[in-house]
């Protein structure tokens, strides 16, 4: 990788040090320098050593940005620092991208295989959330769960011909038919007809292009058993060109997990704020926050008031062999 290109990049989204920092700054890398040099036999670790050489490139172009916004190579998977302010949405969604384009392909799915999901679902009038174990037969034709005495159930499965649903035999063969360029993967979900008319057409809402392109994102991303990573990595760079998308740090997915929130606002009479929640660290889907901005009146009532929150948080999704079986 081009380490001054990739300091330029991040130079563009970090504010300026002040004198007092950059001073504080200074003092620390001459210190750190100093115990190394008085070390003759010691040779600092190949990630100390590089994030030296940024510094020093810093000195040169712009005094002390990497150290606002820095990387550490230690880890497999890039993070970025919880000391880097103003955090930007595209910022956050190209270290996404570099770091999902690194992830190892998943295991092999097949018609043999069934698809685990646990979830933790709360809604914003309930006082406790709900947990589910639920599979799906690869080619959709059956479902499992529990029941309330612990019971694993099958059942055969016939979608509904007016519903949305695909199998995720259907939902792989949809993916690998994707672009991985961010451009022209923008270009087909933005003419996805089948996860933007029918909510839509549901819903009586008139369609914003981009809150439907943000969905339609969200949709796939949460998907992650069947994500090819360079598709995962083109899902963030196209969420990077929707107007409009913002980036909050610390956001809740309602089980006590805070992540990344890339939300967009809904310009609709319901008035939400959207989240698709990352991790910090790796950058996976996390879940789904929706936030009630005003209240959403439904006749003369107040349905959801402003403030109320709905989440959807995803704790496994894999494939496993039978139904019942947990990774």
């Amino acid at each position: 990788m081009d380490d001054l290109k990739e300091l330029r990049e991040m130079r563009a989204v970090v504010a300026e040090p002040d004198a007092e920092r950059i001073a504080a700054i200074r003092a620390r890398l001459t210190a750190e320098t100093g115990r190394d040099a008085r070390r003759p036999h010691a040779r600092p670790p190949r990630s100390h050593a590089r994030r030296l050489l940024l510094v020093a490139a810093v000195g040169v172009a712009a005094a002390a940005t990497v150290v606002v916004v820095g990387i550490d190579r230690r880890s497999e998977v890039g993070r970025m620092s919880p000391s880097a302010h103003p955090v930007t949405a595209a910022a956050v969604l190209e270290r996404a991208a570099l770091v999902a384009e690194r992830r190892p392909a998943g295991p092999s799915t097949g018609e043999h295989r069934w698809l685990y999901r646990k979830t933790v679902v709360r809604q914003p009038n309930d006082k406790e959330a709900v947990t589910s174990d639920e599979w799906t037969r690869y080619d959709g034709r059956q479902t499992a769960a529990i029941d309330e005495e612990g019971r694993l159930q099958i059942e055969d499965f016939v979608p509904d011909p007016d519903d949305d649903y695909l199998s995720p035999q259907q939902l792989e063969q949809r993916m690998r038919a994707l672009s991985t360029d961010p451009a022209t993967l923008l270009s087909q979900i933005r003419a996805d007809r089948r996860w933007t008319d029918f909510p839509v057409a549901e819903r009586g809402l008139a369609a914003n292009p981009d809150a439907e392109a943000f969905r339609v994102i969200g949709i796939y991303l949460a998907e992650t058993a069947l994500m090819p990573p360079k598709l995962e990595a083109a899902l963030y760079r196209a969420l990077a060109m929707v107007p409009g998308v913002g980036v909050e740090q610390g956001v809740d997915d309602g089980t006590g997990r805070k992540g990344l929130g890339l939300y967009m606002d809904d310009q609709s009479s319901a008035g939400t704020r959207s989240y698709l929640i990352l991790a910090p660290s790796t950058y996976e889907y996390l879940g789904r926050r929706d936030l009630w901005l005003r209240d959403e009146r439904i006749g003369d009532g107040v349905a959801f008031k402003a403030g109320s929150v709905y989440t959807a948080a995803v704790l496994t999704t894999e494939f496993v062999n039978r139904a019942g079986d947990r990774p």
